[in-house]
């Protein structure tokens, strides 16, 4: 199960903000037990030296890397060399990339290629081919600026969902998401046209790697898809007491 791996957290610092900090571990321990914590960058920079107090917070273990070249960014190597050690030292499941930049496609497909489960977390800028080389990519501004906000209302999601840009070939494309999902449904349910909510959740992380439903106002799949008011949505209870299984289909329509 994911929640039993191992992880790792390598943060890009010369690309990510340091108010991102606290969010990408409590990100990256959904995924298991956070045990490798590393940020790169040249601390001699001082414009760095904002994430002085979120290191020390978070207990990061701080990577030296200086410039070799004015305007490169050095930090890539470092980050890139220390994740293939941790693959071959075969003691993490997981490991994070912490960065918006394309220049971490390749190291994410090869962790991949290594069974390990890669999860890339960045802002929306964040090119689409490193979004789509990880198992699983998060937007880090979506989510700082969705726990900023006082929790939305049920009633106010289906605004927040209608509202959402769309960003071509991305989990914030909503038609894109729609269509997805009218595809598992169409090629993995039963005959009378339902599939448990858990396997459409499975299918649409694999086909869109940048899907959160957070993204869209709602802290559960059950919620976005009802929002949505396209499919019908069912509920039971297998086992006495147990937790209720969601099941869903398209809905008909009326003529």
């Amino acid at each position: 199960m994911l929640s039993d791996m191992k992880v790792a957290v390598l943060v890009d610092a010369e690309n990510i903000a340091p108010k991102y900090a606290k969010l990408v571990i409590a990100e990256a321990s959904r995924f298991g037990n956070v045990i490798c914590k590393r940020i790169y960058g040249d601390w001699s920079d001082a414009g760095l030296s904002s994430w002085r107090e979120p290191i020390m917070e978070s207990s990061f273990n701080s990577v030296q890397q200086f410039h070799n070249t004015k305007g490169k960014n050095s930090s890539d190597s470092a980050l890139i060399i220390d994740a293939m050690d941790i693959l071959h030292g075969a003691k993490y499941q997981c490991i994070c990339i912490i960065s918006s930049d394309s220049d971490f496609t390749r190291l994410a497909s090869r962790l991949r290629e290594s069974e390990i489960y890669v999860v890339g977390m960045g802002e929306q800028k964040t090119p689409a081919t490193f979004r789509n080389a990880c198992d699983k990519f998060l937007y880090l501004d979506l989510l700082y600026e969705a726990i900023a906000k006082d929790s939305k209302k049920v009633s106010e999601k289906k605004s927040s969902i209608k509202k959402q840009m769309s960003v071509e070939e991305s989990g914030l494309n909503m038609q894109l998401i729609i269509t997805e999902i009218d595809s598992i449904i169409s090629n993995e349910s039963s005959e009378d046209g339902w599939i448990l909510l858990a396997e459409l959740g499975n299918g649409l992380s694999k086909k869109l790697p940048d899907f959160d439903v957070r993204n869209f106002g709602c802290s559960k799949l059950s919620q976005f898809i009802k929002a949505l008011d396209k499919y019908e949505l069912k509920s039971e209870t297998p086992d006495e007491g147990g937790p209720k299984v969601y099941s869903v289909k398209k809905m008909v329509s009326k003529k």
